[in-house]
Formats: C-alpha cells, sequence, structure tokens
C-alpha cells in the first residue's frame, strides 16, 4: 500500500538487510488505520508508532494537539479524509472530520481507536476527543418537532403518540428524551426507527432516551 521502491535484483544481502531495518525504524509511514500485508495490524502504539512509547508526552495545549495532528494527517489524508481542532475545553478535544471522514461508516471507529487513542497516548491530559461534523445542525426543539411530526401519523394508526420531554444540547453528550404512549411503545422496532431518524438528523446526538407517557403504558 506504499510507494517505497523495491530494491534492485543486483544488490548484495547485506545491502537489502540494512534497507529493511531503514523501513522497520520508520523508513516509511506506518498508518495505524490501515491494515498491513499479511493482515496484521500495525499498531500507534507500536514502540515506533506515532503514539510509541519513544515519544515524548505532551502538556494539552493547541500547539501540541496540531503537532499530533500533523503526524497522522498523512493517513487521514491518502483515504481522503482529514480533521482540524474546533476547540479544546479543558480536557475535551473537538474536532472537524473532513472530506471522506465525516460519512464514512467507520469514523467513530478512526476517531475512538485512532485519533483518540493516539492523542491521549501522546498528551495524556486529554480525557476525550469528541467529532463534530461540518455544518451540522444546531439541536433545537423545532428541529425535534420537525422529526416527530415525520413519525407521528404512523404512530397514531395503532393508537400512539409522542411528544417531547426535554433534551440537553451539551457539547460533550447532548441527549433527547422523548414521551411515548400507546401500543408502538412495545415494539422495539419503532424505537429503533425514532432513535434512527433523530440521530440522521442530529449526528452528534448521543442518546435518544425514549419513556412510557404515562402509568399504564410503563406497566406495559
Amino acid at each position: 500500500p506504499f510507494d517505497g521502491q523495491a530494491p534492485p535484483q543486483e544488490m548484495e544481502d547485506e545491502e537489502y538487510e540494512e534497507d529493511e531495518e531503514e523501513e522497520a525504524e520508520g523508513g516509511k509511514k506506518i498508518s495505524p488505520f490501515e491494515p498491513a500485508e499479511k493482515g496484521k495490524i500495525k499498531s500507534p502504539f507500536d514502540e515506533n508508532g506515532v503514539a510509541g512509547s519513544k515519544k515524548e508526552k505532551l502538556p494539552l495545549t493547541w500547539e501540541n494537539v496540531q503537532l499530533v495532528l500533523d503526524e497522522l494527517r498523512p493517513y487521514l489524508q491518502n483515504d481522503g479524509g482529514d480533521c482540524k481542532i474546533v476547540e479544546i475545553d479543558g480536557p475535551i478535544v473537538r474536532l472537524e472530520l473532513q472530506g471522506s471522514c465525516s460519512s464514512c461508516s467507520s469514523s467513530a471507529t478512526t476517531m475512538k481507536m485512532g485519533i483518540e487513542r493516539t492523542l491521549a497516548e501522546r498528551i495524556p491530559e486529554i480525557s476525550e476527543v469528541v467529532a463534530v461534523m461540518p455544518n451540522q445542525e444546531a439541536i433545537t426543539e423545532k428541529g425535534i418537532q420537525d422529526v416527530l411530526d415525520g413519525i407521528r401519523p404512523f404512530l397514531s394508526v395503532s393508537g400512539g403518540t409522542i411528544e417531547l420531554d426535554e433534551y440537553f444540547d451539551d457539547k460533550s453528550h447532548p441527549t433527547i428524551s422523548l414521551k411515548m404512549s400507546g401500543p408502538p411503545l412495545k415494539s422495539m422496532a419503532v424505537r429503533m426507527e425514532i432513535v434512527n431518524r433523530m440521530k440522521r438528523k442530529f449526528p452528534l446526538v448521543q442518546d435518544v432516551d425514549i419513556k412510557a407517557a404515562d402509568a399504564d403504558d410503563r406497566a406495559l
């Protein structure tokens, strides 16, 4: 997957071995996100990796977060993605995922297993890295009601209702709480559809909680 040239056939064995050692010591970029040859995964936490034990630990500053991201950026860009710092709020770093990273189904894994782990290893003060999608819609009561208005006609057919209980537009853990009544409350498929619609509208929402609207429904 890399662009290094194979050694000439006439290269002496000793020279070839030296070349291999150079590659193992970092002559080529080792992606923390891509499978390596022969099905093995190259970890960024290997001794010589981006977040390896030989790398010095850094204090939490904008410049140092940028420094570590610059080391990871070639691997993201290789897959058509990128990221940039949006905000550093205490120990929480918010990054905007760009390009293919903003729409990739594996972006959550890339963020948690790649970017977050690497940043936390190099900068131990970091407790969490949160993804921010470009041009994402802010969570508002009107936006939530728009989603519910698209759901209500289907619920009403089977005697169900749904209302907004409350929402928290917390930057690190935004949540939405809903109250539902009637037979649809017992359907896991209906509940999952509601959760999925909310998360499609507001990608950063962590939890969509659906509660029974009254005591009779809670007894179901």
